[in-house]
């Protein structure tokens, strides 16, 4: 039985992260998750025997009981937690969970790259859907998901 809340620590300053949280923060309606930017200027990552740089090169997470976990577990807890389990629990299969570790390691070395070649593509994604609930919600078709 999982424990929450789980509380992510992500790179506000990474536009490919911000999309991720951004669904994660959307579909939270039970406050499973919380978040934390590591980029804000008051973060300090003292407390968990790290410096910035370390604990920006990759994602972790805070569970209740205060031990941080790392990589893809992070994005498997946290996908179970708002009810999207089902969408990342083919990377907990045997022959594809060690592949979908080693990839989310080799995107976490090169995110700052990664970011820099789409984060406009992205944002630009992004602006597009804030466009899309805007008109929706205009139309009076908008809902709040999970909320009734």
């Amino acid at each position: 039985m999982e424990r929450y809340p789980i509380t992510i620590f992500h790179d506000g300053n990474c536009p490919i992260c911000r999309l991720d949280i951004a669904n994660l923060r959307s579909r939270n309606d039970e406050g499973r998750l919380r978040f934390i930017d590591i980029a804000a200027p008051g973060f300090d990552p003292r407390p968990y025997g790290m410096t910035r740089e370390e604990f920006a090169s990759q994602i972790r997470a805070q569970l209740p009981d205060g031990s941080l976990i790392t990589g893809m577990e992070v994005f498997r807890r946290a996908y179970r937690a708002v009810g999207l389990g089902w969408l990342i629990a083919p990377a907990n299969w045997g022959p594809l969970k060690v592949p979908a570790d080693a990839l989310y390691r080799f995107f976490a070395r090169h995110r700052p790259t990664i970011s820099r070649r789409f984060g406009g593509l992205l944002e630009a994604l992004a602006a597009c859907q804030a466009e899309r609930r805007a008109r929706a919600c205009r139309s009076g078709r908008c809902a709040v998901p999970g909320r009734h």
